[in-house]
């Protein structure tokens, strides 16, 4: 089979890097296009100051930079000073306990030192300031221009050309397919166009009728003057940061990058003067059809002029924290221009409506290389090695590709890159952009909302306080600590206990939906799913959507409403996505979400409740368990599933849009007989836990198999074939090497949060994924990756800012393993 024709827009680290990846597979037929002049295109790489961190809160993020550093460093592009992030406030330093954690559960090597080595590394600071910092040994400066030219000569000797000075004014199609691009020079055919065009990128995306969520901000970055400490330190002189002597010359740093993120800065060397880097300046939004292409030797699009006034405040942080620095001054400074988007991460995948053209945007140098194999990968094989749905641009909802969502939330990112973020913390704006029928009425029961995909989700309810006072002695949760006490209240305890002792109500609607219809719609399905789904109409199935490699790409659930009618809940736009470009002609994917409401009613009364509301038999019988039906409820047509998260007897009710506010109201006046209350995410949470329910992207990815994340129930290989069915043959539970394995806390009392290192036998060996504290059985919970060695009845630690908590592995699920509560 000939290799497709592939153009790639961008000649710079991400371009490269890609071209470099794609030809060492085979696909040799690729022209690397850029505006801007070859080698020096004009554009982000072109001054980027090259810092490597590799230590990020995303696994994946983290698994790109250290292939980043490891291709670096072959191609001799790389100079492994190490890095630091230094602490100079107690918060800060207790983050950096976490984030040593983060690098524990990725396999990055790192240690926390105290003060006094952080100066003997770093002779410039003023130790006084600081509490200690995370050294990370593998980082370093990554030196992105000359690792272009590299990557150009060895893509080209495979028969890639690199041409510059060249502008795509289109991007050709036929039929729904990418057929090339049209430039001022002339048409490129093509079978494939990536996109790597940086903060150019809206302009690209823009020629396929493509949003991209992607906003280009200004980013100061000073040069002081020689700094007399660091003569001698570096170049022909000083120290060779590994190189032999006699390239030397070659040498710029030899101290390792430093992070001041308590004042959002960073500091280099340049031989003997140091670069400053910061983020503490307003954000500066550039409109990059305004900026002039040409491309000098003093100038280029991607570097604004130096705005003294904006650097002032952090000149005066700089040299507090590094003394020397008040014997030199700033010789010189510029504004780069780097690409932001609404959450802070990059942006790769396929466009929907036109096939062949992708995008791998917003990719800074630290994630280059990394980034650039799994795009690789995708095109080539189909999938990639290291899961991509952080970074999917898929990942966003309608309402969050708005010109103005995107400019304020990826201002707010700027403002916030090194703040110290919980994990739940909410926007403070844009908020409400998204709510359900109910919100008028959970407002009204003192809803605490948090914010997901634009969604209002309530998270507890200030109205189920009082409860606290009705409950038993051992569901009351002991006091958590300062961290995982954040955007937390004891009243989810409340809320559990009534799920599981009365019946309360829980809004769904948030939860993604899409209509799959039509003919073959039945087969369409079969072909992307693990399970069997030839079932009857009403029946409900839980099933898996694997890659090619078999990895799990989703789970969801599909309702047979009818023949070939299938209600699908799903995890996002992503899977929207996957099944809109599978789809054969006939088949119609429609996303019913917003146009629909789910309540979910649960609790040992939810039969009292809705039994009498309905002619409908909601009997046991009458509406079996993974079964759905259409009624009506109180007069509202509906669609009822025989589902439950929690684990209690109820189910997830739908109805239009129109409809919902009259459903709860409804429920909620037929349930003040039985004491319902309205329950939120925080003790859904902590209740599907209870129960050993995975919650995708979380504790299972395409990284994992279905054996691995124990869910070999939902699959079927003998009813035939489907994606992901030849890649699992052969495995199962028994061969799996990890296991997804439910801990319990033995303190009974620490709640961690997830991504934590877990030590077996002393070893980091795992890491934590979901985490709560279970109410039902009075300990803490979390679910963790595991050698399969660690088997029930094992101990095991968890480290918890810089603290081992002994945890042991428990059989799943803890609630109602016969699953009696749930069948009533």
């Amino acid at each position: 089979m000939t290799a497709p024709r592939v153009v790639i827009i961008g000649a710079g680290i991400v371009g490269a890097n890609l071209a470099d990846e794609l030809t060492a597979r085979g696909w040799t037929d690729v022209t690397v296009l850029d505006r801007g002049p070859l080698p020096r295109t004009g554009g982000s790489t072109s001054h980027a100051p090259g810092l490597v961190f590799q230590t990020n809160a995303s696994k994946a993020m983290t698994d790109f930079a250290q292939y980043t550093v490891e291709k670096m460093l072959a191609l001799d592009c790389f100079l492994q000073v190490g890095g630091m992030e230094v602490a100079t406030t107690p918060a800060r330093w207790e983050d950096l306990r976490r984030k040593h954690g983060w690098a524990t559960s990725w396999g990055v090597a790192g240690q926390l030192i105290d003060a006094a080595e952080c100066v003997e590394r770093w002779p410039l600071l003023d130790g006084s300031r600081i509490f200690g910092a995370l050294h990370v040994p593998t980082d370093g400066l990554a030196r992105a221009a000359k690792a272009v030219g590299v990557l150009a000569e060895r893509a080209g000797s495979r028969g890639a050309k690199f041409i510059g000075s060249t502008r795509v004014t289109d991007v050709l199609q036929d039929g729904g397919r990418v057929t090339g691009v049209r430039t001022d020079q002339g048409d490129f055919p093509a079978d494939v166009v990536v996109s790597c065009a940086g903060f150019w990128g809206r302009e690209i995306g823009a020629m396929v009728g493509m949003d991209v969520p992607l906003l280009p901000l200004a980013h100061q970055y000073a040069k002081t003057g020689q700094v007399a400490e660091l003569v001698g330190r570096n170049g022909t002189d000083g120290f060779s940061a590994g190189k032999s002597a006699s390239n030397r010359d070659e040498v710029e740093a030899s101290l390792p990058i430093l992070r001041h993120q308590d004042q959002d800065l960073y500091f280099r060397e340049h031989v003997d003067r140091l670069g400053i880097g910061s983020y503490a300046h307003r954000p500066m939004p550039v409109d990059e059809s305004t900026l002039d292409p040409s491309v000098t030797e003093t100038a280029m699009p991607s570097m604004l002029p130096f705005t003294e006034d904006d650097f002032a405040p952090s000149w005066e942080q700089s040299r507090l924290l590094l003394p020397a620095l008040r014997q030199t001054k700033v010789e010189e400074g510029f504004n780069g221009i780097f690409s932001f988007t609404p959450d802070g991460q990059s942006l790769v995948g396929e466009s929907a409506d036109v096939r062949g053209f992708w995008l791998a945007e917003a990719i800074w140098v630290t994630h280059s290389a990394g980034i650039a194999k799994a795009v690789a990968e995708l095109l080539v094989d189909g999938h990639s090695e290291v899961d991509t749905h952080d970074i999917d641009v898929h990942r966003f909802e309608e309402v969050q590709l708005a010109p103005s969502y995107v400019s304020e939330t990826a201002q707010q990112n700027f403002v916030e890159v090194y703040d110290i973020l919980h994990p739940l913390q909410p926007k403070l704006s844009p908020r409400d952009l998204r709510v359900t029928p109910f919100h008028a009425r959970q407002r009204e029961l003192g809803a605490v909302f948090l914010e997901a995909a634009g969604w209002e989700r309530p998270h507890w309810f200030e109205a189920n306080a009082p409860l606290l006072k009705q409950l038993p002695h051992e569901w009351l949760p002991p006091a958590r600590d300062a961290w995982s006490a954040q955007f937390h209240s004891p009243i989810a305890a409340a809320e559990a206990w009534h799920t599981r002792n009365g019946v309360a109500l829980y809004d769904m609607t948030p939860l993604k939906r899409v209509e799959i219809s039509g003919p073959g719609s039945l087969a369409f399905l079969q072909s992307l799913t693990t399970n069997q789904l030839d079932k009857s109409v009403g029946s409900v199935t839980y099933t898996l959507m694997l890659d090619s490699a078999g990895g799990v790409r989703s789970d969801v659930t599909v309702a047979r409403l009818e023949p070939e009618v299938f209600q699908v809940g799903i995890n996002g736009n992503i899977d929207v996505d996957h099944f809109v470009k599978h789809a054969p002609p006939g088949v119609r994917v429609r996303d019913t979400t917003g146009g629909t409401c789910c309540i979910g009613v649960w609790g040992p009364l939810a039969r009292d409740l809705v039994q009498p509301l309905s002619q409908e038999d909601f009997s046991h019988q009458g509406l079996k368990y993974f079964r759905a039906r259409k009624a009506r409820i109180a007069g509202v047509p509906v669609v009822a599933m025989r589902l439950s998260y929690v684990g209690e007897l109820g189910w997830e009710i739908y109805t239009s849009a129109d409809n919902g506010l009259r459903l709860w109201d409804a429920l909620w006046a037929a349930g003040q007989p039985l004491g319902v209350i309205a329950a939120g995410r925080a003790a859904f949470n902590s209740l599907r836990l209870e129960k050993g329910y995975r919650l995708w992207g979380t504790d299972m990815t395409t990284e994992h198999d279905p054996y691995e994340a124990g869910l070999a129930f939902a699959v079927r290989p003998a009813k035939g074939d489907f994606l992901g069915r030849e890649a699992i043959e052969g495995r199962s539970e028994e061969t799996a090497s990890r296991r997804l394995r439910c801990l319990t806390i033995d303190d009974g009392r620490t709640v961690v949060l997830g991504k934590e290192p877990v030590f077996v036998d002393g070893v980091a060996s795992g890491y934590v994924t979901s985490a709560a504290y279970g109410y039902t059985i009075g300990q803490p919970i979390a679910y963790a990756w595991l050698p399969a060695s660690a088997d029930i009845g094992s101990s095991v630690e968890i480290e918890y800012f810089g603290r081992r908590v002994a945890a042991t592995v428990a059989a799943e699920p803890l609630v109602d393993p016969g699953m009696e509560r749930i069948r009533r």
